[in-house]
């Protein structure tokens, strides 16, 4: 069977969009997602992007999301851009969409060629929200986590989806792949964990890596960066109502921490390039 797709990247946050608007997500979609993703073996992504038709009345669009290993996941920042700008370009000519996702419904507006803002929602850091055990209530911020014999200092924020951010003093000397799988499957967090490290270079400028749950080391992360963004904040490092921007392996995002603890994120979208597979 032939499978028409289109490869797009959001700060090298790259997936495969499907048009699931008509046909509906394939019966198949966690095999695909594994076999689809697999670099240099195949057309290669952190995952499958299903754009189906929308649930929330006056939405443009709905965004699924399947991990490189085939699980679904509820949100993805980068995501959710390049789909607004796949409605944009195939018929959906609109300077603000509203996408429905995993964690509802999202407002994305357009800001120049390639270049969209999405209001990313609320932020918590109450353990119910991640969900985390063994960590009290809540906030969560800056508390103790052993991982494998080391104890680190972490702020846990939900986003819609999970996550664990930690300061380090030099994030490009981790060796992600060694202390990656381990903060993901903590038993802390029973749905397992998308883990940011991050870097502080000034109170406005961070650099991050991030280990995403499912798929392993991504070269950006759009919740991840909010969480971050808004785990500092927390911290008292990161001023809230300005731009903090953030330096990812694939690029730059730009957050801010509004009024009622909610994020604005602005960033790429970008065509790759469009084609059929076999599957």
């Amino acid at each position: 069977m032939k499978l028409s797709f289109t490869k797009m990247q959001g700060c090298a946050n790259d997936y495969i969009y499907l048009d699931c608007r008509e046909s509906g997500v394939p019966e198949n979609i966690a095999a695909l997602s594994q076999d689809l993703s697999r670099r240099h073996f195949s057309i290669g992504a952190d995952g499958i992007i299903c754009i189906c038709a929308p649930v929330t009345a006056g939405a443009d669009g709905r965004m699924r999301i399947f991990n490189a290993d085939g699980s679904e996941a509820q949100m993805c920042g980068n995501g959710v851009r390049c789909v607004a700008e796949w409605l944009y370009t195939h018929g959906t000519a609109k300077e603000t969409l509203v996408v429905d996702t995993g964690s509802g419904p999202k407002t994305i507006t357009r800001k120049g060629r390639q270049l969209w803002q999405v209001e990313m929602g609320g932020y918590s850091a109450m353990a119910a929200a991640l969900p985390a055990v063994n960590m009290g209530e809540g906030p969560l911020v800056d508390c103790p986590l052993t991982v494998e014999g080391r104890t680190w200092r972490v702020a846990c924020i939900s986003v819609g989806n999970p996550h664990c951010v930690t300061v380090v003093d030099d994030v490009d000397s981790l060796k992600l792949e060694d202390i990656g799988p381990a903060f993901e499957k903590h038993p802390n967090f029973p749905e397992r964990i998308n883990t940011e490290f991050v870097q502080v270079v000034d109170s406005t400028h961070l650099k991050m890596r991030v280990w995403e749950r499912g798929s392993g080391e991504t070269w950006a992360c759009g919740t991840g960066t909010c969480a971050t963004v808004a785990a500092l904040t927390e911290l008292g490092v990161c001023p809230a109502g300005e731009d903090v921007h953030v330096q990812l392996r694939g690029g730059e995002l730009i957050i801010r921490v509004l009024p009622g603890k909610k994020l604005l994120m602005t960033g790429s979208a970008v065509t790759v390039c469009e084609g059929v597979t076999e599957v």
